[in-house]
């Protein structure tokens, strides 16, 4: 594919479809809960009033709209993703796409999740809030073994 920006939004959708296809599985099969992409909108919504962390992300006042800002941000963040993946990985990598190197960055993403977004919703760094912060922590890591499995998947067949 000559043009690095399309190949990188392209493979970005896929990652982020395959995370979701990911969690209805989950859903379906093991009654996990999906996530709650409303909260994810509240927190990106509240960043333009200058707020950051939250003690409770859900005690703090919903948004209008917040549930589709959370899908919106979700997918235009997994588009992120995929471009700078793409301009790091190049066009060598597109041309023969091997799945080690982009399940590594997949992997390493997830640390904008444990490191700013958690934090940022009163969750603590990598969940460390929750009741079960390692089952968190290895269910982040799997999601985001499926975004890169998503991503290998799309530059295949591009």
């Amino acid at each position: 594919m000559d043009n690095l920006w399309i190949a990188g939004i392209l493979i970005g959708l896929g990652g982020t479809v395959a995370m979701d296809l990911w969690a209805l599985v989950l859903n379906r099969l093991a009654g996990q809960p999906l996530p709650n992409w409303a909260m994810v909108g509240r927190w990106f919504g509240y960043l333009p009033r200058g707020v950051v962390m939250h003690e409770d992300i859900g005690a703090t006042a919903p948004l209008e709209g917040e549930l589709r800002l959370g899908w919106i941000m979700h997918y235009a963040v997994g588009v992120a993703y995929g471009v700078i993946w793409v301009l790091i990985a190049g066009p060598q990598w597109l041309a023969v796409p091997s799945f080690l190197p982009v399940w590594i960055f997949a992997l390493l993403t997830i640390a904008a999740g444990w490191f700013l977004l958690q934090p940022g919703m009163g969750l603590g760094m990598g969940a460390s809030k929750t009741d079960a912060p390692w089952k968190g922590r290895a269910m982040g890591l799997v999601a985001h073994t499926a975004f890169g499995l998503g991503m290998w998947a799309v530059a295949l067949v591009l």
